[in-house]
């Protein structure tokens, strides 16, 4: 039996086959908007036509002197490319010259992206017509005040000093805000690194029982950074809904907290995934998010049977794991303030990460695994397979384990 499976999404956007012996079961759990069609040039400009609880972006740009148009990083798969033809547009309609905009990376606490992320997310045109920077989370920020909740906020200073604020992004799952998208943008996306700490860090360890992929009701970090976007003034945000090729096939445009409300509803149903149970190999891909594939574990353990089982990861990243200066680690004398949280790994009998790129370093994402096994191919991975589960498994296949969820 042969599966095919998505890779290198920001490269050659292919397929990996995984080939497995006939006598095997294997269960291919997809989510359930995984082959949702993409959209069409004429339905994105409809999204823009008629945003969600604020004016078009050509009426809200009149008369505005700077311009600062945010977007995410490598770590989230929004093809900005596609979307920001239609802002510059909207900008263009209302008289902003090229010179009035400035794009700025929202990284949060990830590491700096080069000219050649840049390239990828939004196009070699955006990059010879406009400056784009990175976000600096250690310095250069406006302080604005503490949120309700306690959380100092303390923002990216380029951004305040425009007076038009404008935010391209992707809602997926995400494990402490229920999903990412909206005012993800501004906190942690373009935040000082206390603010990040705090939200990210004390809120979530005040509020353990509210945080989790998917859960959105009384999410108290999630309420904490929508009160933080208010305070910074987003004005405008644009969220993506994937497909599991990475294609753009919902597009919310409008206020950054009610576009992101009206958004979920549709993500809650799109990443949903129907759990597979009692599995003896368990098979991972990281293809939306391969440069956080620690995520991963924690969609494929659940399936492993209780006496446990392989666990697979596959981590197709030529960049390897994302900085993560709240996350990582530096060396054996330095790491992160925070910690993961840690995958349960009662019933993982071998863990095994499928990579052309061992990466060291990166491998502290999964936590305090006693041991890795680290092959480059899926021939490698099917030779120990084989030689454990001889002509009887059942196997389970999730093909994009960073944005799949277990709906709650």
């Amino acid at each position: 039996m042969k599966i095919k499976i998505p890779q290198l999404l920001w490269y050659d956007n292919s397929e990996m086959e995984l080939d497995f012996p006939p006598p095997w079961s294997v269960f291919f759990c997809p989510m359930k908007g995984g082959e949702r069609k993409k959209l069409t040039h004429k339905e994105m400009e409809k999204a823009f036509q008629k945003p969600i609880g604020s004016k078009p972006i050509q009426e809200l740009a009149k008369g505005k002197k700077e311009v600062a148009i945010l977007f995410d990083d490598m770590a989230r798969p929004t093809p900005v490319y596609e979307i920001l033809p239609f802002v510059l547009r909207e900008l263009e309609k209302a008289g902003i010259s090229d010179q009035q905009i400035r794009l700025i990376a929202a990284l949060g606490a990830h590491g700096a992206n080069t000219a050649i992320h840049f390239r990828k997310k939004l196009g070699q045109e955006a990059l010879d017509r406009f400056p784009v920077y990175n976000h600096h989370p250690f310095n250069y920020c406006t302080y604005l005040g503490k949120t309700s909740r306690g959380t100092p906020v303390s923002i990216n200073r380029e951004v305040m000093a425009c007076d038009l604020k404008v935010g391209i992004g992707c809602i997926v799952p995400h494990s402490f805000s229920g999903f990412g998208g909206g005012g993800k943008m501004i906190l942690p996306g373009v935040a000082h690194i206390d603010s990040i700490a705090y939200n990210h860090g004390t809120l979530v360890k005040e509020h353990p029982d509210c945080v989790g992929v998917g859960k959105i009701e009384g999410n108290i970090p999630r309420l904490d950074i929508e009160e933080a976007t208010r305070m910074a003034g987003l004005d405008v945000k644009i969220d993506a809904i994937v497909n599991l090729r990475g294609e753009i096939t919902s597009l919310f445009v409008g206020d950054p907290i009610l576009e992101h409300q009206e958004g979920m509803k549709l993500a809650k149903e799109v990443y949903a995934t129907t759990p597979a149970k009692n599995m003896d190999i368990v098979i991972v891909n990281s293809y939306s998010k391969p440069n956080e594939c620690a995520i991963a574990p924690f969609i494929g353990i659940p399936s492993l049977k209780e006496s446990g089982g392989d666990l697979v990861i596959i981590a197709n990243e030529p960049a390897g794991q994302v900085v993560h200066y709240l996350f990582g680690e530096f060396g054996r004398c330095g790491e992160g303030g925070l910690q993961l949280p840690q995958p349960l790994l009662t019933k993982v009998k071998r863990f095994i990460i499928l990579s052309p790129f061992k990466d060291h370093a990166g491998a502290c994402f999964f936590g305090k695994i006693p041991s890795i096994l680290w092959v480059k191919t899926w021939e490698e991975v099917l030779t120990l397979l084989k030689a454990k589960w001889d002509d009887k498994a059942n196997v389970a296949i999730y093909p994009d384990g960073t944005i799949q969820y277990f709906n709650r």
